[in-house]
């Protein structure tokens, strides 16, 4: 699969997890929905970790490497490695292993403002690809 279409793929599942993780909201499930959440936003950093060095993470350490990495050589993207390592200490570690869902109109805060993260880590791919004339 070219890495285009790879791209296309993570975000394709970002997008869905997110879906998910409004509905397990609907439902009253924030442990489940956070969790989707910090999938959402997992999967948008791999494809912003494929765009920019041509290889997915495949765990998730990898991805924290990766992300650190790239804030490190471009100061652009440390919005983006804050916002997955708040993510993934708040949604991930907090609600979803901890089972500290509270207050809970925070952590519904931040699953829906996951679409953000997706959108502009989206955004700044294809800002960066027509910059390189791609």
């Amino acid at each position: 699969m070219l890495e285009r279409e790879q791209v296309s793929v993570l975000f394709a599942d970002a997008r869905e997890l997110y879906a998910d993780a409004l509905t397990q909201v609907q439902l009253g499930y924030l442990r489940n929905a956070a969790e989707k959440a910090w999938g959402a936003t997992k999967r948008a950093t791999d494809a912003l970790v494929l765009a920019r060095n041509g290889s997915a993470p495949r765990t998730a350490g990898q991805a924290a490497r990766s992300i650190r990495a790239l804030a490190r050589s471009d100061p652009a993207l440390a919005d983006f490695a804050d916002g997955y390592f708040f993510r993934q200490s708040f949604l991930h570690g907090k609600c979803f292993y901890d089972g500290v869902c509270e207050p809970a109109a925070e952590v519904i805060f931040y699953i829906q403002t996951t679409l953000d993260y997706i959108q502009t880590t989206l955004d700044y791919i294809q800002t960066a690809e027509t910059l390189a004339g791609r």
